[in-house]
């Protein structure tokens, strides 16, 4: 079974940066298509990026491309999303899966950016 941690968010300001990591136990990252996704207060649960197992591939969301960049650790077997240039629109629960989502989702992490 496989459990999904994820990190690194915060409070920030607009135009600020985070760093989320999400850790896998129970499956290898490198071996999946991996996701990170978002869910702001009121909406539905959106794609963000992701990374291809293969060639590590990335796609991203037109709301947040040229702002973010998804990467993956095999070492550590964590799946990481730099987040730059934030904005309020950003505010959300963010949570990584594979790609489309298959396994349980773990309990995200909240960002929060400030006008």
């Amino acid at each position: 079974q496989v459990q999904l941690v994820e990190s690194g968010g915060g409070l920030v300001q607009t135009g600020g940066s985070l760093r989320l990591s999400c850790a896998a136990s129970g499956r290898s990252v490198s071996t999946y298509d991996m996701g990170w996704y978002r869910q702001a207060p009121g909406k539905e649960r959106e794609f963000v990026a992701s990374i291809s197992r293969s060639i590590g591939r990335t796609y991203y969301a037109d709301s947040v491309k040229g702002r973010v960049t998804i990467s993956r650790d095999n070492r550590k077997n964590t799946v990481n999303l730099q987040m730059n240039s934030l904005k309020p629109e950003d505010t959300a629960i963010y949570y990584c899966n594979q790609r489309p989502a298959y396994w349980s989702w773990g309990q995200g992490t909240q960002v929060t950016v400030s006008s």
